[in-house]
C-alpha cells in the first residue's frame, strides 16, 4: 500500500498538495501570469495623464471643469498682479470658440531651461506637469496656482493653444496641439509698448463634447469676481456680439475696477436690503497680495438670506475652509464680548457662530503663502494658519466698530439673540410628536404621514392633484413615504408679492408640513424628511408644476437644496407591452431607443402613453417610480460657483418680467420639440 504524504507548507506559508512518490510529472500548464508581462506595463509621458483622466486634475468634464481652464490661466495673470508687476488684465471671448487672456506683467521666461537646455523655459511650463515659479516665495509671495499644473493641463484639454510673450522688448510665440509643441519658440520682432503674456486657447472637443462652449455669462462674472478682489488690477472684458444673442445682462464690452474692493461688491449686492446695522463692517489687515493679508466686508440683513463667498489667494472656496472658521470665530468673540460690556452676557451666552451668520452677507479674501487646498479645484482652504490670520484681523476692528455705535450695535446683537431664541424655541418645539403636529395641519387632500418618527430614511412626496395622490398612497411603504397632494400648479413666488405669499395657505401648509421654516428662519434640524421628492406628470404641465415648486424651495430654503433634501422623481411616459414582456419609457427619445433594444424588429409592440400618474396603477407607480430599489430620481443642485448666474436666470425666465421670457422662448425656439408642441 502506498503511503500517504503529509501536505508541507510552500514558501507562502500555505500546505502543498502530497506528490505521489513515483508518478511521472504531468505537462505544466501554462500559468495566469504569462498573459500579464512587462510589456502591459504603460507609462503615460508628458501631459498624456491629463487626456486620460481629466477628472484628476479639474474634477471632471462638466460645464463647471470646462470653466475651470479659464479660472487657472486668468488665477496666472492674477497672481502677476498681487505681486505688483501687471494692472491689466484682458479678457476675449471670440465667436470662434477661444478665448484670450492677456496681462501686462513679466511674460513667461523664454531663455533656456537650465534642467532641460534644448527647451525654454516657456515650453517647460507648458508641456510638463508640476513646473512653474510658485513652489516657493522666492517669485511669488503669494499665489493662487501652487500644484505647477494649472497652464499645463489647460494645454492638455485644449485643441489648440498659441502662447505670445513680450519680454525685454522682443515679441515671442509658441503654439501647440492637444499639448504638444507645434514647432519651435519663435522670435517675432522688437515691441516697444508692450510686455506680458498672452494665452489663446480653445477647450477640445473630444474631452469636453462637441457642444461643450464657454458660457458668457458665467466668465463675465468670474472676471468681474477678479476685479474686486484686487482694487490695484483693472480687467477689461470683450465678447463677440454673436454670442451674446438673448443674453440681456452682460455687455460685448466693459471694464472692471473696483478701488474699494469687497466693500464696493457688498454694497451692490444688498442696496435693495434693509440692513439691521446700517454700515457695511469692512476693512483691510496687511498688504493685499502680501503673506498673512485680510480683507473682509459683513452686512446683516433683516429681511433677506444671506451668504457667504470667501476666496484665498484671489481663488474662489466655495465649500469654505478654515479662513471662514476664523471670521465665525472673531464675529462671535466680538459680539459675546459687546453682550456683556452692555450687561446682556448671561443671555448672550447660548449665541453660536451659526446664529451669528443668519442673515449676515460676507464677503472674505485672505492671502496665505503656500495654501493647502483639499483637491486640484481648490474648493476648500484646510490651511491651519489661515484661521488664525483671520481671527486676528478681524477681532479687534469688530470690537471698534460695535463700541463706535452703541445704538446700532445694540440692535444687531438684538437680532442675533432673537435668532438664537429662535433656534432653541424650534429645537424644543421638534419634541412634539410628528402625530401630534400632523393633526393641526389642514392640508389640500390632506397630509398621508409615514409612521417612522425620524427625519433619516423618511421621504415627503409632493404630488399634483388628488387623483394621483390615490394611487402614490396605495404605492408607498407606508413605513418611510408621506404623500402630500396640491391643487393645479403652485403660486409663482419669483414674481408674487411677499403679502400674496404670506397669505397662500396651499404655501403656508406645504411648508408646515415640512417643518424646517422658510428665509431667515430655516432651521435644518428641524426638517421633517430626509428627502423632498417632487413627483408630477411627465409632460409639459407637470413640468410646469415642478419649475414652480423647484422656484419656491430656491427662493424660501435654498439651504434645503444646498444639503440634498430635494429631488425629482422619475416617472415614466410610455408603456411598451409585447405578449408578456411589459418596458417603461421616460420620453419619446427613450421609447424609440426601448423599441430597437428591447423588441424584435418585425414585433407589433402596444405602445401606451400615460396622461397623468392617476392614470397608472399603484402596482406600476410603485415599481416604475417610488420603489427604492428600482427607481430613478434627479437631485436638485445649485452650482456654487455660479450663484449669480442662477439667481440671474430664475429671475428672468420667473421673475415679473414678461419681456424677458419672451425674448428667451424666441430664441431658444428652434430647439422646440414639434412632438412636445403637440401635446
Amino acid at each position: 500500500m502506498a503511503k500517504a504524504l503529509k501536505p508541507q507548507p510552500d514558501m507562502f506559508g500555505a500546505a502543498s498538495p502530497p506528490k505521489p512518490a513515483a508518478a511521472k510529472s504531468p505537462a505544466r500548464p501554462v500559468s495566469a501570469e504569462a498573459g500579464y508581462t512587462a510589456a502591459d506595463i504603460e507609462v503615460l509621458e508628458g501631459l498624456e495623464p491629463v487626456r486620460r483622466r481629466p477628472g484628476m486634475y479639474i474634477g471632471g468634464t462638466d460645464e463647471k471643469a470646462l470653466h475651470h481652464l479659464f479660472a487657472e490661466v486668468i488665477d496666472n495673470s492674477m497672481d502677476e498682479a498681487l505681486a505688483g508687476h501687471a494692472t491689466f488684465i484682458e479678457v476675449t471671448l471670440s465667436a470662434d470658440g477661444f478665448l484670450t487672456v492677456s496681462d501686462n506683467g513679466r511674460g513667461i521666461p523664454v531663455d533656456p531651461h537650465p534642467k532641460f537646455k534644448n527647451k525654454s523655459a516657456l515650453e517647460v511650463i507648458m508641456c510638463t506637469l508640476h513646473s512653474g515659479g510658485k513652489f516657493d516665495s522666492k517669485v511669488y509671495e503669494t499665489s493662487g496656482g501652487l500644484h505647477g499644473v494649472g497652464v499645463s493641463v489647460v494645454n492638455a484639454l485644449s485643441s489648440r493653444c498659441e502662447v505670445e510673450v513680450a519680454r525685454s522688448q522682443q515679441l515671442y510665440r509658441m503654439s501647440f496641439e492637444r499639448g504638444h509643441p507645434i514647432g519651435k519658440l519663435e522670435e517675432l520682432g522688437k515691441v516697444n509698448n508692450r510686455r506680458g503674456t498672452r494665452i489663446r486657447f480653445k477647450p477640445d472637443s473630444e474631452i469636453f463634447g462637441a457642444k461643450a462652449t464657454f458660457k458668457p455669462q458665467r466668465l463675465f462674472k468670474m472676471a468681474r469676481s477678479k476685479a474686486y478682489l484686487f482694487g490695484g488690477v483693472k480687467i477689461v472684458w470683450h465678447c463677440d456680439p454673436e454670442l451674446l444673442k438673448g443674453i440681456d445682462d452682460v455687455p460685448a464690452e466693459d471694464t472692471f475696477h473696483f478701488a474699494g474692493g469687497l466693500k464696493d461688491y457688498l454694497a451692490a449686492a444688498v442696496h435693495a436690503d434693509t440692513l439691521v446695522h446700517p454700515d457695511i463692517f469692512s476693512g483691510k489687515s496687511g498688504r493685499n497680495g502680501a503673506h498673512g493679508a485680510c480683507e473682509w466686508a459683513v452686512a446683516w440683513t433683516a429681511d433677506a438670506d444671506g451668504f457667504l463667498s470667501s476666496y484665498c489667494n484671489t481663488v474662489p472656496t466655495p465649500d469654505g475652509g478654515t479662513h471662514e472658521s476664523g471670521m465665525r470665530s472673531a464675529m462671535l468673540r466680538g459680539l459675546k464680548d459687546h453682550a456683556e460690556r452692555v450687561g446682556q452676557g448671561k443671555r448672550a451666552s447660548s449665541i453660536t457662530s451659526e446664529d451669528v451668520m443668519v442673515g449676515a452677507a460676507v464677503m472674505l479674501s485672505v492671502f496665505v503663502r503656500e495654501p493647502e487646498f483639499q483637491g486640484q479645484t481648490k474648493d476648500r482652504l484646510a490651511t491651519a494658519e489661515a484661521q488664525r490670520i483671520v481671527e486676528q484681523a478681524i477681532k479687534d476692528p469688530f470690537d471698534h466698530w460695535l463700541s463706535g455705535n452703541p445704538v446700532q450695535a445694540n440692535k444687531l446683537l438684538d437680532f442675533v439673540m432673537e435668532r438664537a431664541d429662535e433656534r432653541l424655541r424650534r429645537r424644543a418645539e421638534k419634541e412634539t410628536s410628528r402625530k401630534t403636529a400632523v393633526k393641526k395641519l389642514r392640508l389640500p387632500g390632506k397630509l398621508a404621514d409615514c409612521t417612522n418618527t425620524a427625519t433619516e430614511g423618511s421621504e415627503l412626496f409632493i404630488v399634483e392633484g388628488d387623483s394621483a395622490g390615490g394611487s402614490a398612497k396605495q404605492a408607498r411603504d407606508r413605513k418611510t413615504q408621506a404623500i402630500l397632494p396640491l391643487r393645479g400648479k403652485i403660486l409663482n413666488v419669483a414674481s408674487a408679492t411677499k403679502d400674496k405669499m404670506t397669505s397662500n395657505a396651499q404655501l403656508s401648509d406645504l411648508m408646515q408640513a415640512i417643518g424646517c421654516g422658510i428665509g431667515a428662519s430655516y432651521r435644518q434640524e428641524d426638517l421633517r424628511y430626509s428627502r423632498i421628492i417632487i413627483m408630477t406628470d411627465a409632460d409639459v404641465d407637470g413640468a410646469h408644476i415642478a419649475s414652480l415648486l423647484i422656484t419656491f424651495f430656491y427662493r424660501m430654503t435654498p439651504r434645503l437644496i444646498d444639503e440634498g433634501h430635494l429631488y425629482l422623481a422619475v416617472p415614466p411616459l410610455y408603456r411598451l407591452t409585447h405578449g408578456a414582456k411589459t418596458v417603461y419609457a421616460r420620453d419619446d427619445a427613450h421609447k424609440a431607443q426601448l423599441l430597437k433594444s428591447e423588441f424584435n424588429a418585425n414585433a407589433k409592440v402596444d405602445v401606451g402613453r400615460f396622461k397623468g400618474l392617476g392614470e397608472m396603477m399603484p402596482a406600476q407607480l410603485k415599481e416604475t417610480t417610488m420603489d427604492p430599489a428600482r427607481r430613478t430620481m434627479l437631485r436638485v443642485v445649485l452650482m456654487a460657483e455660479d450663484r449669480e448666474g442662477t439667481a440671474d436666470s430664475v429671475e428672468r425666465l420667473m421673475g415679473t418680467k414678461a419681456e424677458a421670457r419672451f425674448a428667451f422662448i424666441s430664441d431658444k425656439a428652434e430647439f422646440a420639440d414639434d412632438e412636445l408642441l403637440d401635446v
